[in-house]
């Protein structure tokens, strides 16, 4: 099964160092290795967000975030898990789960 993992910065959390914390390089070369991470990659931050909008036929755009979230979406990957248990474990090691937020979305599979 896939899964869209996003992750979220949470800025009432202080940027400063948690024991503990994994190693980003370590969890991408774990995953990228074992087939569990199909892609992944920073985005830049949400002032450099566009929104697309149709009404009435005409396509409008807004400069900047629209969707109002106090998590800000920094990254995503896409993994490839047997069942949302391994999404949970391999969601649990990444550093964003210990400063931030790490939200897993399925996919839609074929037949639903």
């Amino acid at each position: 099964m896939r899964y869209l993992m996003l992750v979220c910065v949470d800025p009432a959390m202080p940027d400063e160092d948690i024991p503990g914390t994994p190693d980003i390089e370590g969890w991408v070369k774990d995953n990228d290795s074992n087939g569990t991470r199909l892609i992944g990659e920073r985005i830049r931050p949400d002032s450099d967000s566009t929104t697309v909008r149709v009404r009435n036929g005409e396509v409008l755009l807004t400069d900047g975030p629209y969707v109002e979230t106090k998590d800000l979406i920094a990254g995503f990957d896409v993994l490839e898990c047997a069942d949302l248990d391994e999404a949970v474990e391999v969601a649990s090691r990444h550093p964003m789960a210990w400063h931030g937020v790490i939200e897993l979305r399925p996919f839609w599979s074929d037949g639903e």
